[in-house]
């Protein structure tokens, strides 16, 4: 789901085991607990998943894992529903970026970063010092994953990857990780039954998956473990900033800041695609919100993340490291916005399109079918407003004598209706 600006869909978010650390789930809400209901089994699935944990054992033997660590991994597994019900039921699941960000960087969430933030500032200044990563950047990451750690996720992470991979939909992808576990198991990390997480396998503070965990996780307490499930956040957050600081992190650069657009602006500049300076966007009339030029960053982009009628944003490489984290642009911008909430900056200035809402996954599915038969081709339909999406829709709207700002409204599948 890359570039797509204007939705947060929960459907296709979790990231390939090479670039992603966490799993990209909604943020956490201040104050609830997610935990999975109790259901019956049918034999049948118990059957199947008996068997093929019988023929995965020597897949995972083969793969350097002893037979001591698979037999106490594997003890007391058993298929577990919850997680094919979210795994079956994501598509569903989404938020328009002002919604996402009502919860992601709510007042009680800043409240509690910045108590976070004096409450382990020595700990926050020593790995600042040693990764050259923004403390607030961790700080908002370890925020939006499980909120400053009270919500780490309770589910049995080696039962859930192992039910994925059997019965779910990416089951390669979910093998890949339960391999990834069992090796964490086997080094001595953690014990299995302290191995716990959200339903589609991401662990700790800040939500690494396996895979992610074996290449970035890091022992910051010199204890001999990474342990990022323990109470003691430590692990978890040196970890992170090890991960953002591989990626390229350039501390004291910003994400990214809220500038105003001139009226005459030519809103097709905008995306990730289109790169210019701050001053050869200054030269075009672009400023921050206090109407000031911005200083050189790096190469910049244009972002609306809601259309020309919401927020725009000029976004700096430090925007793309983050992205490693989670693609989705919503988060970006969460992580963003909340770490520069958390050193004293203000809310969005701009208003949202608040009448508007997300297309559903089969909405999302129509308009690009109905663009796709109106001679603006998608390059498929997947239900994900990506970069061919993107562009189909503005070549829609310049047909249509419309902003061409890209962005998939419930107006422009009207139209095309």
């Amino acid at each position: 789901m890359k570039r797509a600006a204007v939705i947060v869909a929960f459907s296709a978010m979790i990231p390939g085991a090479a670039v992603a650390a966490g799993t990209p789930v909604p943020a956490a809400e201040e104050g609830t607990v997610v935990t999975g209901p109790e259901e019956i089994v049918p034999v049948a699935a118990n059957l199947g998943f008996d068997r093929w944990i019988a023929g995965f054992r020597a897949r995972a033997l083969a793969n350097g894992i002893s037979a001591g660590t698979f037999e106490r991994a594997f003890q007391g597994v058993e298929y577990n529903t919850y997680a094919i019900e979210k795994d079956r039921n994501q598509s569903e699941f989404t938020k328009t970026i002002w919604d996402y960000l009502d919860s992601a960087v709510s007042d009680s969430r800043v409240k509690n970063g910045r108590a976070a933030l004096k409450k382990y500032g020595r700990l926050l200044d020593r790995i600042e010092a040693h990764y050259g990563v923004d403390k607030e950047v961790v700080v908002a990451v370890w925020g939006l994953e499980s909120s400053y750690g009270t919500h780490r996720g309770d589910i049995p992470l080696i039962e859930a990857l192992a039910t994925l991979a059997y019965d779910g939909r990416r089951g390669s992808f979910f093998e890949s990780q339960l391999i990834a576990a069992l090796k964490i198991v086997q080094a001595g990390d953690v014990d299995p039954r302290r191995m716990t997480g959200s339903w589609a396998g991401a662990m700790g503070h800040t939500q690494f998956i396996p895979t992610s965990y074996l290449a970035y996780a890091v022992d910051f307490t010199g204890d001999g473990k990474r342990d990022i499930w323990s109470d003691d956040p430590t692990d978890a957050l040196a970890s992170t900033a090890a991960y953002l600081a591989r990626f390229g992190w350039r501390q004291g650069q910003p994400w990214g800041i809220e500038v105003v657009l001139p009226r005459t602006f030519d809103v097709s500049l905008t995306g990730e695609r289109v790169k210019k300076s701050a001053a050869e966007w200054a030269a075009l009339g672009i400023r921050d919100t206090g109407g000031r030029k911005i200083g050189d960053h790096g190469p910049a982009s244009i972002l609306l993340p809601a259309g020309a009628r919401g927020a725009a944003f000029m976004i700096f490489p430090n925007f793309h490291v983050i992205e490693r984290y989670n693609t989705a642009d919503a988060y970006v911008i969460a992580v963003g916005h909340l770490s520069d909430r958390l050193k004293g900056g203000g809310p969005i200035r701009a208003s949202w399109p608040r009448d508007d809402r997300a297309l559903l996954f089969a909405e999302r599915k129509e308009l690009q079918e109905r663009l796709t038969r109106a001679g603006f081709d998608t390059q498929g339909v997947d239900g994900k407003i990506g970069p061919n999406t993107i562009s189909a829709i503005r070549a829609f709207q310049r047909s249509a004598g419309m902003i061409p700002d890209g962005y998939a409204s419930l107006e422009i599948l009207r139209r095309l209706k």
